[in-house]
């Protein structure tokens, strides 16, 4: 349930999450899933907005945090030389002009290798080469994930319906209730170690799909190091951006 609350002039939303089991009310801040509560069902909402109110000043210092790195994360301009990453390793780009109509992106020999018309000037350069790198993240992305989907399913026995890579600006994976995957493709610039904790972390749902410990319990039997992989994400997440 989204709610929201105002501490001065500043309005700081947040999920709330009530669970019956629940003897405590814990906050977290995610800098893709935002603000989480996580209260008993027996708490009124007054006493959650006492607490909100009182960890407003920590809340506000973390969202802050995140903003100054998204500024600090340096912006692709998609020129020759640039590096692009894949699976935690970064590939140069070569950029050729050349009498064509429409930009091509490719990988070949270990680069990526960009076409682009002889008229294109710097900004439709770095519009059109973003939109080709993000598709191609999705292409081989799917096809990279759907491997290891097969690889996990064998371990966990848990098949997803469908998988789709797609933009999600708050979370690094989902799974809806039809069973069905959904990826951020910004994932394919980390490691691969690291997909494969959003990879089972999100099959992980097909069985318990809620947070709760029974959900912990089972990623980490499948992955008994998943906090250090998600450790890394929280740290290095923001930096994975074009």
């Amino acid at each position: 349930m989204r709610q929201q609350m105002t501490y001065g002039t500043t309005t700081i939303e947040y999920t709330l999450i009530r669970k019956p089991d629940k003897k405590d009310v814990s906050i977290s801040v995610d800098m893709y899933e935002g603000v989480r509560v996580i209260a008993p069902e027996c708490i009124e909402q007054a006493q959650i907005d006492q607490i909100m109110y009182n960890k407003a000043p920590w809340i506000l210092k973390k969202q802050y945090g995140f903003r100054e790195i998204e500024e600090q994360v340096s912006q692709h301009e998609f020129l020759s030389g640039e590096k692009i990453r894949y699976l935690g390793r970064a590939y140069r780009l070569k950029v050729t002009k050349q009498p064509i109509r429409t930009a091509t992106l490719q990988f070949k020999n270990g680069k990526f290798i960009a076409d682009i018309p002889i008229h294109y000037n710097q900004k439709l350069q770095t519009e059109e080469l973003k939109n080709l790198c993000i598709e191609w993240y999705k292409a081989y992305g799917t096809f990279k994930i759907q491997e290891r989907i097969k690889q996990y399913t064998k371990l966990m026995g848990l098949t997803p319906t469908s998988l789709l890579l797609k933009d999600q600006e708050k979370r690094w994976g989902s799974c809806t209730q039809k069973g069905e995957l959904l990826i951020n493709w910004r994932i394919m610039m980390a490691p691969l170690r690291i997909v494969d904790y959003v990879v089972v972390h999100e099959m992980a749902h097909l069985k318990v799909p809620d947070h709760s410990e029974a959900f912990w319990s089972f990623l980490r039997s499948v992955m008994p190091d998943y906090e250090e992989r998600k450790e890394w994400l929280r740290i290095n997440g923001p930096s994975l951006t074009l």
